[in-house]
């Protein structure tokens, strides 16, 4: 969002924007201790999840380094029910609505990027939310996967093959169930089943998640009927 600032420019608004180390599994904001604030990844991952009627989390987006959250205070309408979680140790840098506000008032070109940073948010956790509310256990698994590869992959030959994705975020199977809105064992045995397809692979279980993002979408396609994009 900050690109293209002077560095007098950066260094003023840094000092606006205190970073702290936060541990994984960090509640960072909920809708019982919101603030209003915006909040800024400058390392780390994060999950955005509400709680539905019956008490189950549902997993709205899932962000990384650079992007932002608790974008809704700024508008006055609040986090929306929604909590955020960090995945791994992650460094969260927050600013005040009203100083963000004085920043976009005065910047118009940051305003319009803003703009279009949300827009963009909007739109994936729309299609995330969409994905991820039906369909089998296995469908919502590699709809997830492979944007969590999207966004949280690094390249990374394996057994001889150049098209594997390394997660640079280690995920539970605990946790990923909690984003498909499914149980652990469930989830465990749809792991396996993905990784004899030979769409998975993961050292031992504490290895490294490995994903191979067009096996994963060619599976999705077959299952959806429909092309994806990418």
């Amino acid at each position: 969002m900050f690109d293209g600032l002077e560095q007098d420019e950066l260094g003023g608004i840094a000092g606006l924007t205190p970073a702290a180390v936060q541990p994984k599994g960090t509640v960072v904001t909920a809708p019982h201790k919101a603030s209003p604030s915006v909040y800024f990844i400058k390392a780390g991952a994060v999950r955005l999840y509400r709680i539905d009627e019956e008490g189950r989390e549902v997993t709205v987006d899932v962000l990384g380094t650079g992007h932002l959250f608790g974008e809704g205070s700024l508008f006055g309408s609040g986090p929306g029910g929604l909590f955020a979680v960090t995945l791994e140790e992650s460094v969260i840098c927050v600013i005040s609505r009203e100083a963000l506000q004085e920043i976009l008032e005065a910047r118009p070109q940051l305003a319009i990027r803003f703009i279009g940073i949300v827009t963009d948010r909007l739109r994936e956790a729309e299609e995330l939310l969409s994905r991820l509310a039906y369909g089998s256990v296995r469908k919502r698994l590699l709809y997830l996967l492979a944007k969590l590869a999207g966004k949280f992959g690094t390249p990374a030959a394996l057994r001889g093959e150049p098209d594997w994705v390394r997660l640079q975020v280690d995920l539970t199977h605990q946790e990923l169930a909690s984003m498909t809105g499914s149980t652990r064992e469930t989830v465990t045995a749809a792991l396996g089943r993905l990784t004899a397809d030979g769409i998975l692979y993961r050292d031992g279980t504490r290895g490294p998640l490995h994903v191979h993002p067009g096996r994963a979408r060619r599976a999705m396609e077959g299952e959806c009927g429909v092309l994806l994009p990418g």
